[in-house]
């Protein structure tokens, strides 16, 4: 690693390719930027001024690589494992912004519907244990279908849906494999309208708020495409105001959260998960195409110790969406090519396609976010517009992915 970091640098924490739009923001700004993640192969270390492979995880391990290095700042993006270190970091260097302990209540699921009870909003049957016995037992209690995972697990990683009691002993296992403190939660699953609401606060008030509908991969918890929502003014203040309530009780003032909802026949939104911080899945992408805000900018401005808002500030008002890409196998595979790539790109509407690997590339199933394998984002007058256009491009775009099969 570098015995003379860049000074005054802003420290990422996480160079997954959602982190991506972070350094290229810095850049643009000519702050420069330390990069942090386990990986040699992180896709965002060729963004970065200077690359420190360890876990986003050790506060110690980062600030000993750092010495007498001091950041300018400290960003995290849509990782909930650097939360903690977010915290740990900007209160060792006096940083302008210190991430909030509170929030760190967001990544524990069972904690959280504690909360949102606090909060006087609906809930939904659940519960948690770290003995697969005793949770097994009350989930037997609930109704079914439910929905198993891992506390405090993310990206999909770990979850089953289960339909009879019979199922529940190896969907346990299987979540408590991808729990760090081997818990695992069971909830009831929800009926209805799949959205997420995300925010950008400043003094505890919302400066920009999006719904957006979630549609997932035909079985699995996955989801696979995000649009702008059609609501009643109605509807999105009411959501809007939940959502800001939750952000109060988890002690966010300032910054991003998101929060994953369900709306249902009775009109009541039943909070399912909440992740306090920068949305993943591509979603600034498509708050600038909608919007035409930057929460990326907004985010490195606070943590500097900057004014955000004018980072926030429409400059329009469309809709638009996001369309994660997939394999399409249920298989492992290596990409062998991509085809149709320059004629998704001219679809009328579609603002922006990234692809996550290239010809010889490992290709896993899409049972889990972090598999996804590139994205498109379109935007348009109305979610019809928005639809067309990323069916269009989608159907254009296609990964030829060489199936590999294990020998037996």
């Amino acid at each position: 690693m570098p015995e003379n970091w860049p000074l005054n640098a802003l420290l990422v924490l996480g160079a997954s390719e959602e982190h991506i739009p972070l350094y290229q923001e810095a850049g643009r700004r000519g702050i420069p930027t330390i990069a942090v993640d386990m990986r040699s192969d992180a896709p965002a270390f060729p963004f970065a001024d200077a690359a420190m492979e360890v876990s986003t995880r050790d506060a110690g391990a980062i600030a000993e690589a750092l010495g007498d290095t001091r950041p300018a700042g400290i960003v995290a993006g849509a990782t909930d494992a650097a939360l903690p270190t977010w915290r740990v970091l900007g209160l060792r260097y006096g940083l302008p912004y210190v991430y909030p302990e509170a929030a760190l209540a967001g990544l524990d699921k069972a904690a959280f519907h504690r909360i949102v009870a606090s909060c006087g909003i609906a809930g939904y049957g659940w519960a948690a244990s770290d003995d697969a016995c005793e949770v097994a037992a009350k989930a037997a209690e609930l109704r079914f279908p439910l929905t198993v995972k891992p506390v405090d697990g993310s990206g999909s990683k770990g979850v089953t849906r289960v339909t009879h009691p019979d199922s529940l002993p190896a969907a346990i296992a299987r979540a408590r494999a991808y729990s760090a403190s081997r818990t695992v939660i069971v909830e009831e699953f929800l009926d209805g309208r799949q959205l997420t609401i995300d925010l950008f606060l400043r003094n505890g008030q919302s400066v920009m708020t999006c719904i957006k509908d979630q549609h997932l991969v035909a079985g699995r918890s996955v989801v696979r495409r995000i649009s702008t929502a059609l609501l009643s003014p109605a509807e999105h203040r009411h959501l809007e105001g939940v959502a800001e309530r939750l952000c109060s009780a988890l002690g966010i003032v300032n910054g991003p959260a998101n929060f994953d909802l369900v709306l249902g026949e009775d009109g009541q939104g039943r909070i399912v998960e909440a992740n306090p911080r920068l949305s993943g899945d591509s979603i600034p992408r498509l708050h600038e195409a909608a919007y035409g805000v930057s929460v990326v900018g907004a985010l490195i401005a606070l943590a500097l110790g900057e004014p955000f808002g004018t980072y926030l500030r429409p400059t329009r008002n469309a809709h638009a969406g996001v369309e994660l890409l997939g394999s399409p196998l249920d298989v492992e595979g290596e990409l062998a090519t991509w085809e149709g790539g320059a004629e998704a790109r001219n679809v009328p509407g579609v603002t922006g396609i990234e692809l996550y690997v290239q010809p010889g590339d490992p290709v896993h199933p899409h049972d889990r976010s972090g598999h996804k394998i590139g994205m498109i984002t379109a935007a348009g007058p109305s979610p019809a517009d928005v639809s067309v256009a990323l069916d269009k491009a989608s159907s254009l775009l296609r990964p030829i992915i060489r199936p590999i099969r294990e020998v037996s």
